[in-house]
């Protein structure tokens, strides 16, 4: 038996009401608090960052290659099919390769007119991704022989045309000589992005093709998908020496820097906040150790006095935080899986679409990170008792048995 352990068990049985009670329910109040609002912050903070990233990554890839080229407008001088990079075999991290093309366009209806920008995909590029933010309709549909005359709108371009899905609206192409297209809505997407949903309508490539007399081997532009974002920075590397001179390469962190500085913001803060709570629930516990120590001075001075070592006696107020601990990592995995649980599957807080790009409180779970904070917590918090039951050495026997 434990000596040690069967001690902390007992001195463990405080009667309710007590001063020693209140100290260690506001202990293990602490930590759980701790533990479910870091659980809750990463799980949202996550949420928010992928759900950004994908829709990012549905109006462009992680990487993409276009004509060297000064001119900032949204049409750039094609390019042939052969970059130098044309299967995922060229560069190892690459998971898929598309092509697309722009064309500036204005869109008349019987009361309104709007200039957009109209992307050209075809049927190799992954509209999947569009697929959750679309809002009514379908994804556009592509023939074998002829061009498709289906296009997506954004909500916000469809509310100022006051159109909806099925509707038909002319097309008006800047090019000389000008040309005009009757084009039909099969579907309505909201990114919640302005900088997406104020510009871009999604339609056939094939049409860009036909509009601008290019033959099948010239695109717009070529799209790469990566296996891992996370390793961009040294695939783009090896594509950027694989690929033609008269080239230039991309990255989407670049494109749209904005956006991903500003998820680097949020994330930092968040650490910073997380930081702070786990220090709250440490400093918890340090006086929580200490108080039963103060409080113990008498058993302390019996169990000296007897021969107990000061080994002994730490090891009696370790088990005791030990215990206090593994209540509060408990009740705060508890409330924390359990508030995530309930927001991912009912969506009980909204958020504005305009502010925050979501129409509710985004929910990641990831079990890894769950567990390192557990993990985290529990070893600094274990790591805090050592600081008071370093005052067991200093304390004796004599005149701990007369303290009152």
């Amino acid at each position: 038996m434990n000596i040690s352990k069967y001690i902390s068990d007992k001195i463990s049985r405080v009667r309710s009401g007590s001063f020693t009670s209140s100290v260690t329910k506001i202990a293990i109040i602490s930590i759980a608090a701790g533990i479910a609002i870091m659980i809750v912050s990463f799980a949202i903070l996550e949420g928010f960052r992928n759900e950004i990233r994908a829709k990012i990554f549905s109006f462009g890839a992680h990487l993409q290659i276009s004509k060297y080229d000064t001119n900032n407008s949204y049409e750039g001088a094609p390019i042939s099919t052969s970059t130098g990079i044309n299967t995922t075999d060229a560069v190892a991290g690459i998971d898929h390769i598309q092509h697309f093309a722009r064309k500036t366009a204005i869109i008349k209806t019987e009361d309104e007119v709007l200039g957009v920008v109209l992307k050209g995909v075809d049927e190799n590029y992954r509209l999947g991704a569009m697929q959750q933010n679309l809002d009514s309709g379908k994804l556009i549909s592509f023939n074998d022989t002829a061009s498709s005359k289906d296009v997506m709108l954004s909500r916000r371009i469809a509310d100022k045309l006051n159109l909806k899905v099925g509707d038909e609206a002319r097309f008006f192409f800047v090019q000389n000589p000008p040309r005009a297209r009757k084009l039909k809505v099969s579907g309505i997407f909201n990114t919640g992005l302005e900088e997406f949903d104020e510009v871009f309508v999604i339609g056939d490539l094939q049409l860009i093709r036909e509009l601008n007399n290019w033959p099948d081997t010239l695109v717009g532009g070529v799209e790469i998908l990566l296996k891992d974002f996370n390793r961009i920075d040294p695939v783009a590397n090896q594509v950027f020496d694989q690929m033609n001179y008269d080239l230039q390469l991309e990255k989407i962190t670049e494109r749209h820097a904005q956006l991903f500085d500003w998820l680097k913001l949020l994330r930092k803060n968040v650490i910073i906040f997380l930081v702070l709570i786990i220090f709250v629930a440490t400093f918890n516990m340090i006086s929580t150790v200490f108080i039963m120590i103060i409080e113990r001075i008498n058993m302390i001075g019996v169990l000296k006095a007897i021969g107990a070592t000061d080994g002994q006696i730490r090891q009696i107020f370790y088990f005791r935080g030990l215990k206090l601990t593994l209540k509060g990592l408990l009740w705060g995995n508890l409330l924390g899986i359990g508030f995530c649980l309930i927001q991912d599957q009912f969506k009980l807080i909204p958020l504005d679409p305009e502010n925050y790009y979501m129409s509710t409180v985004p929910i990641n779970w990831n079990i890894g990170m769950i567990l390192l904070l557990n993990v985290l917590t529990l070893l600094l918090t274990m790591l805090s008792i050592l600081i008071p039951a370093a005052m067991v050495s200093r304390i004796k026997p004599v005149k701990a048995i007369k303290f009152d």
